[in-house]
């Protein structure tokens, strides 16, 4: 316990110089008061976490985002908003993965110590590899154009929705608000019928969710998802048993394929090498 406080201390006590010399808009004392009630929001995070294997770190930052944009103003108020989620939801993360490893160290008897000892290794090499691979991405593609490979949804919403905390409404363009309250009920609605009909109909009920996720990251999303479907939807009828495990298995291996190629995709755009492919269209 006492390496946990001493530790957060320190911390806390680095936050509150560097932070505010980083980004002035934010003042000292507002970050105190974030690292005041971090610890116990980490707490309600890390428990609905083990309950529900879902990390609500970012809606827990959204908060933070909007109470902050209220309170500092219109001149800073939307650099002071972003930065403090960012903190918030940094630090209520990390708790959350936390706790995490150290059920799948239970699950698998390893030592909480050497757990812990991991954690502390893999959160300093972060600290190197993460800005390392940020300015790769930086120089190498053009992010967050919105026509372009990253689009950076969530860096557009989050400022949105800071702007929002403002400005208030009348900062959203026209209708907004009445299609958002139009698709809240169309998603509640559509849940309700999925889960209160008959299985037969309940199955052919659309997520609600995953309808959600190619408006904010592109279609290229929908295309993936579509794909993976189909695979699934094979697999369940050659071998109903044999797809329940081997579904996690070939969705992890698509994940990391993908993930590990970026690296190489990285590599060739910053050496100005374009695919060979070639594409014209003509009159019929």
């Amino acid at each position: 316990m006492w390496i946990g406080v001493v530790g957060y201390g320190v911390f806390t006590t680095i936050s509150i110089i560097i932070i505010p010399r980083m980004f002035p808009q934010l003042k000292w004392y507002y970050v105190i008061v974030a690292y005041i009630f971090a610890p116990s929001l980490a707490f309600c995070n890390a428990f609905g976490a083990g309950l529900t294997d879902i990390n609500m770190a970012y809606n827990y930052g959204k908060v933070a985002l909007f109470l902050l944009a209220t309170v500092t103003g219109k001149e800073n108020g939307v650099v002071a908003a972003l930065v403090g989620c960012g903190l918030i939801k940094s630090v209520i993360s990390v708790s959350c993965n936390l706790m995490q490893d150290f059920k799948t160290a239970h699950c698998t008897r390893t030592s909480p110590r050497a757990m812990f000892v991991c954690q502390v290794v893999g959160t300093a090499m972060g600290c190197i590899c993460c800005p390392l691979s940020f300015f790769l991405f930086y120089k190498a593609f053009d992010v967050g154009n919105p026509h372009g490979e990253f689009k950076a949804p969530y860096a557009l919403i989050y400022r949105n929705m800071a702007v929002i905390g403002v400005q208030g409404f009348s900062a959203l363009p026209r209708h907004c608000l009445q299609l958002c309250f139009g698709f809240f009920a169309f998603a509640i609605g559509t849940n309700m019928l999925r889960d209160f009909s008959p299985k037969k109909i309940g199955k052919w009920m659309p997520l609600p969710m995953v309808m959600a996720v190619p408006f904010l990251v592109g279609a290229y999303f929908a295309i993936d998802m579509c794909t993976g479907s189909l695979v699934v939807f094979v697999l369940h009828k050659l071998n109903s048993k044999k797809a329940e495990l081997m579904v996690p298995a070939i969705a992890s291996g698509l994940i990391c394929g993908e993930g590990l190629w970026t690296l190489p995709a990285a590599i060739l755009a910053l050496a100005k090498i374009n695919p060979p492919i070639c594409m014209k269209f003509v009159t019929s």
